[in-house]
């Protein structure tokens, strides 16, 4: 594709010791990081805005991002960008028999279970069926993902049913944590409380995290309501009682 090789002639060029951008030229693997993460979470935000023109936008920093990584690796004698697609495209098809060869499976769930295993039969010196989860996920996901793996293997409840059982054995063992008062048994507790509402929200086939952050926005939304109430009125919101602070709530619910 003309556009993409021409992104990655750009690239290089910035990257030119002698007659390229001082900044671009200087960066490392490393050193872009922050910013590669910065727009993973911008291209998100415009998802989950449904803002196709910020996500559009966000695609191509994200896909500079790709080529600068590949344009410096290229440039240490690791790999280039040829390399990086030709790796991805292999995948897709290894790990796509159902579609790019004669295997045959029922639904979305077994696909999962069988990139899964396939993933695993390829990665032949990782000792765990958990390796290879980024540590530096956030931990909704990272506790999703690592349930998913195990489920892989067959480690999961076959219906909701135990889940909330388990939810509710776990919610026991929080209120005696509570009782005694135990800092680190409480904190222990609301962990595991945590990790079976992941593994809830994972058979009901619903992103945790995304679940979260959609509550976490509709709060903001509710409590900026309450806020523009007492701008609008010139009244100071920090004097306000829960009373007065609970009822507003409860309007910006109706308001919604």
């Amino acid at each position: 594709m003309k556009e993409f090789q021409e992104l990655v002639d750009i690239l290089s060029r910035l990257r030119d010791p002698v007659s390229g951008c001082p900044w671009d030229a200087k960066q490392t693997s490393r050193s872009l990081v922050p910013n590669f993460i910065e727009e993973l979470y911008e291209a998100v935000e415009a998802i989950e805005d449904n803002d196709p023109r910020a996500l559009c936008e966000e695609l191509g920093d994200l896909l500079l991002h790709i080529v600068f990584q590949a344009r410096i690796a290229e440039e240490e004698g690791q790999f280039d960008i040829r390399e990086v697609l030709s790796k991805i495209s292999a995948k897709l098809i290894r790990r796509h028999p159902h579609v790019f060869g004669n295997a045959d499976v029922r639904d979305s769930e077994a696909v999962k279970l069988n990139w899964e295993r396939i993933k695993k039969a390829e990665k032949t010196d990782r000792i765990s069926v958990l390796e290879g989860i980024p540590r530096a996920l956030p931990a909704l996901i990272h506790a999703q993902r690592s349930q998913e793996k195990a489920a892989a293997v067959g480690f999961d409840w076959d219906s909701v049913k135990p889940v909330l059982d388990k939810l509710r054995e776990e919610e026991d063992e929080f209120q005696a944590a509570l009782a005694s008062q135990d800092s680190a048994a409480i904190r222990e507790e609301l962990g595991d409380m945590l990790f079976t509402l992941v593994n809830l929200a994972r058979k009901l086939q619903i992103d945790a995290e995304g679940a979260l952050k959609d509550t976490t926005r509709k709060f903001h939304q509710r409590f900026r309501y309450i806020e523009e109430h007492y701008r609008k009125n010139g009244a100071n919101i920090h004097e306000a009682s829960l009373e007065e602070l609970d009822a507003l709530w409860n309007l910006a619910k109706e308001d919604q």
